[in-house]
């Protein structure tokens, strides 16, 4: 496995490795890789013959009350997953070298970043696109993982490289979840064994939509008051957004339409943000 910090050396790379017809995958991370990484790693290696995993912290991620200092990292350990599910190449470029001084070009997509976590995060779907479009200029990715949990940000990207015409298939792997429900995320780390318990209620209310669903309930606002009663009954979680919505558009459904529409949750549980959602 190769590690590679200089754009114009992952360019290179990359354009040798297309020149010799070779499928490339992109698998984009901040780092701290977790358990859905992995999984997005390895199905990326059984889908394209050269897999790059890209770690970088993005700072056009953040917003203003997000403090990037406090995003965990963990570069050593993540360089040994990485190597470890098979990836051939870690691009991992500075700040300075992807946005150099006097950096002033963005890239917004204005309908599919409108809802969810859009509204509490004006920044954040900006700061995605134009990092993508970014890693997809330098790279030319046959394919790009992303995990269902960060399903807004899949459809977002998806939406960015169709209009721009990029050529990037966007792969959406199922999310990884702990033992107990908890779906796999680089905060989980941070929590005390309390705030564990508290977190489950996102998955707890995300089971029993999807069994209302199933069973025939098909108004959203009988399953989003289902939602928010169980998460309601948790007193450190503190609800951001519960949604029913187009799992492509992400725009907000009348009626459950089976394998088209997505519960999205959002929550603080004390400092700490969570999203989680489920296909009904």
């Amino acid at each position: 496995m190769q590690k590679i910090e200089s754009i114009s050396e992952m360019r290179s790379m990359a354009a040798q490795l297309k020149s010799e017809g070779k499928s490339l995958a992109l698998v984009p991370t901040m780092g701290a890789l977790h358990a859905g990484q992995e999984a997005l790693i390895r199905a990326a290696v059984e889908r394209a013959d050269v897999v790059i995993v890209a770690i970088f912290v993005n700072p056009l991620q953040f917003g203003p009350n997000e403090v990037i200092a406090n995003y965990p990292r963990s570069f050593a350990e993540d360089l040994k997953l990485c190597e470890a599910c098979g990836a051939h190449v870690v691009f991992a470029p500075s700040p300075d070298e992807m946005y150099p001084r006097g950096y002033s070009t963005y890239v917004t997509e204005d309908q599919t970043s409108r809802a969810l976590c859009g509204p509490s995060r004006p920044t954040h779907f900006r700061g995605v696109t134009t990092m993508m479009a970014k890693f997809f200029n330098i790279i030319h990715p046959d394919f790009a993982f992303y995990g269902q949990k960060t399903a807004q940000r899949a459809a977002v990207v998806r939406k960015m490289a169709g209009d721009l015409h990029f050529g990037v298939e966007i792969v959406v792997v199922p999310t990884v979840r702990e033992a107990d429900g908890l779906a796999a995320g680089v905060r989980n780390r941070e929590f005390t064994p309390s705030q564990h318990q508290e977190a489950l209620a996102l998955s707890k209310a995300l089971r029993k939509v999807k069994e209302m669903a199933e069973s025939g309930v098909r108004i959203p606002d009988r399953l989003i008051a289902e939602a928010t009663h169980i998460l309601s009954q948790h007193r450190r979680v503190r609800i951001i957004y519960i949604s029913i919505v187009d799992n492509s558009t992400m725009e907000a459904m009348r009626e459950v339409v089976p394998g088209r529409t997505m519960l999205a949750i959002a929550a603080w549980i004390d400092e700490i943000r969570l999203i989680d959602n489920v296909v009904l």
